[in-house]
């Protein structure tokens, strides 16, 4: 369940601080209004996660969760009365609050494991923590995108420039993500770690898919906002979305009990 907590707060984060940095300028409200009510899901979710005591108490305090999924209603509420300003601060408190939520859930302390000592506790600490906000920001950002690549469906008259931004946030978020995990195979390598075989499998799809896959997918989506079609973008934003999925569930199980993240 832990592993399920932790998905959805970097989700969340990901997702309502990618929200924040778009420009309500150019993009309508319904879009933030629609998403906020997927945050509000998203906290609910973990809040009562939290409160059926199904996860540590020290992993999982009630009240990130609680306070994220109020202010998404109140978010929403200020998004359908067209307060932008209120709309985009109370977007960046849940991403404060639910990174807070993600990092709380990052074990403090990792079980040393046969063939991987943990020689340097505060270089594997502070890879955890980075961890957890590089795949918030990847999952988070790549689903922000996909829904307003959707929301221009719903709005057809919006500019081409927030969904090329936000293409080039999940570029970037990419690139962050491949050095953050690199630094974490390294650490485990150079520890004396070791690998079963079906565990080499899941790391080689979790790089070709999650991360190689993803990066071909921001070039080939980058290259199709060029003519500009949203609908082909948006279907490529949609792969994109299971790519990183895939790639981060499997990233999860695979760093589970390690004391690097991989």
């Amino acid at each position: 369940m832990l592993l399920l907590v932790q998905f959805v707060y970097r989700l969340a984060f990901g997702m309502a601080a990618a929200m924040a940095v778009t420009s309500p300028r150019q993009v309508t409200s319904g879009y933030y209004r629609n998403n906020l009510y997927v945050l509000l899901g998203m906290s609910v979710l973990v809040a009562l996660a939290a409160f059926a005591g199904v996860v540590d108490p020290g992993l999982l305090p009630k009240w990130p969760a609680v306070a994220a999924a109020i202010l998404s209603y109140i978010g929403a509420a200020c998004w359908l009365y067209e307060k932008p300003r209120a709309g985009i601060a109370v977007l960046a408190a849940i991403a404060v609050l639910t990174l807070i939520g993600a990092l709380c859930a990052t074990p403090v302390a990792v079980p040393q494991t046969t063939g991987e000592p943990t020689t340097n506790p505060m270089l594997w600490q502070s890879l955890a923590y980075a961890d957890t906000v590089a795949a918030g920001l990847l999952l988070g950002v790549t689903m922000a995108a996909m829904l307003l690549g959707h929301w221009y469906l719903n709005a057809p008259g919006m500019q081409m420039q927030p969904l090329v931004r936000l293409t080039a946030w999940l570029g970037a978020a990419v690139a962050l993500r491949t050095v953050v995990s690199a630094l974490g195979l390294w650490g485990f390598w150079s520890s004396g770690g070791s690998l079963e075989p079906a565990e080499q499998i899941m790391l080689a799809l979790r790089w070709l898919a999650g991360m190689g896959g993803t990066a071909m997918l921001v070039v080939m989506t980058w290259s199709t906002l060029k003519i500009p079609n949203t609908q082909a973008a948006t279907g490529m934003l949609y792969v994109a979305v299971i790519t990183t999925f895939l790639g981060e569930l499997v990233g999860q199980l695979l760093s589970s009990g390690k004391a690097y993240p991989l």
